[in-house]
């Protein structure tokens, strides 16, 4: 308990300086775009392109990395057949359930229906798309036909074409390689895995220094933007609170729908779940940090809801690590909203791979700062797309994250109560020993 308080300080004193530099960049990009000075709007586009040649330089090496460096650490696949299975099972289960009840939610509330008319009338900074994405989006063919493109001819080949399927299937096929080799060789390449993603956090903690100067570039271009639209402006901001309104419905629905149903499935009480875990989840709700909040909420899951804690303490570091719910709606959400709004269009089966992009995507998030908004940005990047609507979405993200977290945390316990309810008794008495 005493490591929450002291680390409280440092948490309000980052929180703050984080909100007063956006809310700054913020500013200063609509009084930018505003002006009409040439000159400020013209640096702000070279501003504008050199962060998302930067942003794409680490896209593909984050979305491989940060799921080779977390899979490949996993215990043998025998281990997992038991009590690491079950949490896999279940932390795979509701992770697809929040990438479906997401993009259910943007189907139906369409945000982008408005803002594809508007942002077709921009051309002085968006990108166009290449000839190979419009195959991509644009033919409706069996879902098989999607799975065999994702498999690469050679190790370069995804990279190269940016092809996010492509990295996405070489990551999983050679991290669970990796689980295979004995132990030693497994070592060495996760640990290889592990620093090669370490050195791309700094680039990525590089980004995170300049963001306030990208997030004015961006603000300015597209106030630049609205300026042109005149009337129709209103559209685009319409569309954007739409979205933003499915994003916090979409994780209000799995938080408050999906995940107890879950657990009244297994016969357990989501109400008295909810009450004993209510410490930790209302710290991580104002920390926006699972792994700060991992030690209390081991506390409160045996000391409040009685789980073993031979589960507990298994279980629950294991989902703060792949157990990525709200991030996974995030990504389905935005992604969607993003495309669309460039005029992009999806087939039924495209959806379903979707789906899993934004669930593998957010179990290979741990420990990747604001992991949710740049995997997003990689795979709107990754699909050649202008990332303008990234900045304006930018300023709403520390508040969403703060829902995110809670709603990840709340998913952990309920997956750890789940296993802790199906995990035999025989199987506890002999795994107390190794985490006690």
């Amino acid at each position: 308990m005493h490591q929450h308080t002291s680390k409280q300080p440092l948490l309000s004193k980052h929180f703050s300086w984080t909100t007063v530099s956006l809310l700054g960049a913020v500013a200063l990009g609509i009084f930018t775009g505003y002006s009409g000075i040439g000159f400020l709007l013209d640096t702000a586009q070279i501003v504008s392109d050199i962060f998302v040649r930067l942003l794409k330089l680490i896209s593909m090496p984050i979305c491989f990395l940060s799921i080779t460096a977390t899979l490949s650490g996993m215990k043998d696949i025998n281990a997992l057949r038991s009590m690491g299975g079950r949490v896999l099972r279940y932390t795979l289960l509701t992770t697809i359930l929040a990438s479906t009840v997401a993009l259910a939610f943007y189907l139906w509330v369409n945000p982008a229906v408005n803002a594809t008319q508007v942002l077709s009338k921009i051309s002085h900074h968006s990108q166009a798309l290449p000839a190979e994405v419009v195959p991509l989006t644009n033919h409706h063919v069996h879902i098989l036909k999607y799975f065999i493109e994702a498999i690469p001819t050679n190790v370069l080949q995804p990279f190269i074409e940016g092809n996010i399927f492509g990295v996405m299937f070489l990551a999983l096929v050679i991290s669970f390689s990796v689980i295979k080799l004995p132990e030693k060789p497994k070592h060495v390449l996760h640990q290889a895995f592990s620093s090669l993603f370490s050195a791309i956090m700094i680039m990525t903690r590089g980004l995170i220094v300049i963001l306030p100067v990208a997030i004015w570039a961006f603000i300015a271009l597209f106030c630049a933007d609205l300026i042109q639209m005149g009337p129709e402006a209103g559209f685009m901001v319409r569309s954007i609170g739409l979205y933003l309104s499915c994003v916090v419905g979409a994780n209000l629905f799995q938080a408050l729908v999906v995940l107890p149903l879950f657990l009244k499935y297994h016969g357990i009480s989501p109400w008295k779940l909810a009450k004993g875990m209510a410490p930790a989840l209302g710290f991580a709700f104002w920390s926006k940090s699972s792994s700060a909040t991992l030690p209390l909420a081991i506390e409160c899951a045996e000391t409040r809801v009685k789980i073993p804690p031979a589960v507990a303490r298994f279980s629950l570091p294991l989902c703060t690590t792949i157990n990525m719910n709200a991030c996974a709606a995030f990504i389905m959400l935005t992604v969607m909203f993003v495309a669309s709004s460039h005029g992009m269009t999806f087939s039924p089966a495209q959806y379903v791979m979707w789906i899993f992009v934004a669930t593998i995507s957010a179990v290979g998030n741990a420990g990747v700062p604001m992991g949710c908004y740049f995997l997003s940005s990689a795979l709107i990047a990754s699909l050649h797309l202008p990332l303008t609507l990234m900045a304006v979405i930018l300023p709403f993200y520390s508040l969403l994250d703060m829902l995110e977290t809670a709603i990840n945390v709340w998913s952990d316990a309920c997956v750890t109560a789940v296993t802790a309810k199906h995990t035999a008794a025989k199987q506890l008495a002999a795994s107390v020993d190794k985490h006690a």
